[in-house]
């Protein structure tokens, strides 16, 4: 055998195996990750302060908030499929999943926000207060990722408005 042939041997001697084993262990990783979108059912935002919470439920559609009067405003929102995979795909890149259930400070002050994903297997429930301040990592993450949120529920009924 030539030296050339010695050395393309050599290589797929490694780079096959190699590749097959990456192939068999990503593919089941990613066939088995528990927070797809495919499985992704609806998102339940509530926020404000203690006993004025403001509420969205994507599978109902309902959006109940406070307005500058102090009154409660019920309306019919609804997320589009590309809203919510917006919203998913924020809170992958944004490590929401890795996220504590439980982010507040002992006082219990400042605003405060839950945020419920949906999944067919699995729940994932974060409670978190703006003043909560262990972390400033995961603190900036989750405001980020809740002005995200408010900013697609805020979208999605201008646009409702805007239709009628």
């Amino acid at each position: 055998m030539s030296d050339r042939g010695k050395k393309i041997f050599l290589g797929l001697s490694i780079a096959v195996p190699f590749l097959l084993y990456c192939v068999y262990y990503y593919g089941g990783m990613i066939k088995n990750a528990p927070y797809k979108f495919s499985e992704f059912q609806g998102i339940t935002f509530r926020y404000g302060k203690m006993g004025t919470e403001n509420e969205y439920n994507s599978q109902k559609g309902t959006y109940r908030y406070l307005n500058e009067q102090n009154k409660i405003i019920l309306e019919k929102v609804h997320l589009s499929k590309n809203d919510l995979l917006y919203i998913h795909r924020k809170a992958s890149d944004l490590g929401f999943w890795n996220f504590p259930e439980k982010m507040l400070p002992e006082d219990n002050s400042g605003n405060h926000f839950y945020i419920e994903m949906i999944y067919k297997r699995k729940v994932k429930k974060i409670f978190f207060s703006s003043e909560w301040s262990e972390n400033p990592k995961i603190a900036d993450a989750t405001k980020q990722f809740i002005t995200t949120v408010q900013k697609t529920i805020n979208d999605a009924e201008s646009s409702r408005k805007y239709q009628q």
